[in-house]
């Protein structure tokens, strides 16, 4: 049976195509982003599955009275297997980011372009990488009536590009019911162009805004006033003493060691000739996740005191982000080495667990104690104007799926 699915998938080219040019053509933005929500996108995909002949769906949707809706829709969907008792899951995201200036795309970000093996518009990667790979395999098996060895799950969530709260950080805490502790999750929404990535774990993600309050005055009366941009640029200079105060590395992340980098600069005076009296700059910190975010907090607000003392001015410290790492997923779960063999399988190649310093929708899984990896073949342009993605890429994690499902 598994080799009448990874031949039929080959197959599938054209419905491919087709099933990505539909996907693009709805641009599903969030509120924040300026959308309307996801709720066309998850309408079409609903009938979609419908008309594959699948019934076992199930919207868990998220009450979000600023899309046009009144709520952000979620989607979970199954191709019943053998073992009923559980599940891999490949959770995709709907929502996208806005295409950005448009002088800058080749063509319409909304109108799906094929150029041999690339197809460009807006989310066909972020995160139609998510989305199409798991559809095909779901068509096949569905239209061929062949029944993999456990539950193929399907998961297409909302927000993910906007922090999640109304797409799988919901589905997680309000209906982790539907998940068994058995059950694998994949994420295709981050991996290498040679599949060799699987995160599998995420640094502490901490943004802290500081401000430098000192006496606004005339530049040419430097002593009637004090200078909060020298004692701000001090501030931002001392902020390379955190690398030395957390000097852990970790190999599984790269760069393996914590990073502490100033950022964003808020304006301050709009004139030349006067000393502002307050200046405003932004630290953002990926922290390996053994360190205590709260201590580097701490440790910021300690480099403040040393600063008000040495310039007279004042320092004010507002913690915008501050998000703990999740428990990583061990390297030996079942996840990672199923998935390890799948893609040697199916590529060749040998994959390496790695951590990121960004983050992933993973998190929300592993801190309810689900092993998760976020994995796919992926060229790795989100983001970006004339986004595209690879045939091939998508043709072949259905396939890494398939084997995933059907290799004991």
């Amino acid at each position: 049976m598994k080799q009448t699915v990874l031949d039929a998938i080959d197959k599938q080219r054209d419905s491919l195509i087709d099933l990505q040019r539909q996907l693009v053509a709805i641009p599903a933005l969030g509120p924040d982003n300026g959308g309307k929500g996801e709720k066309e996108k998850a309408d079409f995909l609903i009938e979609y599955l419908q008309n594959l002949g699948c019934n076992n769906i199930t919207e868990l949707n998220a009450p979000d009275d600023r899309a046009e809706a009144g709520y952000r829709p979620n989607i979970l969907a199954m191709v019943p297997g053998t073992d009923l008792d559980r599940t891999l899951w490949v959770i995709g995201h709907m929502d996208i980011v806005p295409a950005g200036e448009r002088e800058l795309w080749d063509s319409d970000p909304f109108e799906l372009r094929v150029e041999g093996d690339e197809m460009f518009g807006r989310g066909v990667e972020d995160d139609h990488a998510g989305i199409v790979p798991p559809l095909m395999l779901a068509k096949v098996l569905l239209e061929n009536d062949i029944t993999p060895n456990f539950n193929l799950g399907l998961i297409f969530v909302a927000d993910e590009e906007t922090g999640s709260k109304y797409g799988l950080g919901h589905v997680v805490e309000e209906h982790s019911d539907y998940f068994g502790e058995n059950d694998l999750f994949i994420i295709p929404d981050m991996g290498a162009e040679d599949s060799s990535m699987i995160e599998i774990a995420e640094k502490s993600s901490l943004w802290v805004k500081v401000g430098v309050i000192g006496k606004q005055c005339h530049a040419s009366t430097p002593l009637d006033g004090v200078n909060s941009l020298v004692a701000a640029s001090a501030f931002i200079l001392r902020v390379n003493d955190l690398y030395d105060e957390y000097p852990d590395e970790d190999d599984l992340f790269e760069p393996a060691v914590s990073t502490f980098e100033p950022t964003k600069k808020d304006a301050n005076v709009p004139n030349i000739n006067t000393i502002a009296g307050k200046d405003v700059f932004y630290i953002d910190s990926r922290v390996l996740p053994h360190y205590s975010l709260d201590d580097v907090v701490e440790s910021i607000k300690s480099i403040g005191a040393d600063i008000e003392l040495e310039y007279g001015v004042k320092c004010e410290f507002d913690v915008l982000q501050a998000e703990q790492a999740a428990p990583a997923t061990p390297a030996d779960a079942e996840v990672v080495t199923r998935l390890s063999k799948a893609v040697k399988t199916v590529y060749g190649t040998d994959c390496k667990p790695v951590g990121i310093g960004g983050g992933t929708v993973a998190a929300f899984l592993r801190r309810k104690g689900f092993g998760a990896a976020a994995w796919a073949t992926m060229i790795g342009n989100p983001h970006q104007p004339n986004e595209k993605a690879r045939i091939s890429h998508q043709l072949g994690d259905a396939k890494v799926l398939t084997e995933m499902l059907f290799t004991d």
